[in-house]
């Protein structure tokens, strides 16, 4: 047991931003085509935190050309090249789900100032 917890530990990514339920990020993803890759940024709000360690993942939403859109980005992944809070967010809940059945600006986070 103690081999793997250290090859999960030497794993983790030692740099990265405080990410809580309802800020705004961008999350910059490696794109594989062919033999090329490249970085495309995924801008949404934080909607859903699970589980945590090694297997900590984030759930991103966005709505683009009216059509809600979701991802579940690995925090450790190295497929994630880097996440840039844009803007923090105040809410109460620990997931907020309730954002999908709003429209417009009723889906808006209120902004914490900090």
């Amino acid at each position: 047991m103690d081999a793997l917890k250290a090859i999960s530990d030497s794993s983790l990514r030692a740099q990265m931003p405080e990410l809580n339920i309802g800020d705004t990020v961008k999350v910059h993803c490696k794109i594989k085509e062919g033999d090329k890759e490249r970085i495309q940024i995924f801008e949404g709000t934080i909607i859903a935190k699970r589980h945590g360690g090694i297997n900590e993942t984030f759930t991103v939403r966005r709505v683009a050309y009216g059509c809600g859109i979701e991802r579940v980005f690995p925090v450790h992944s190295p497929n994630v090249a880097k996440v840039e809070v844009v803007r923090y967010g105040k809410v109460r809940r620990s997931k907020i789900y309730y954002l999908r059945d709003r429209v417009g600006k009723a889906a808006k986070v209120k902004q914490k100032i900090k």
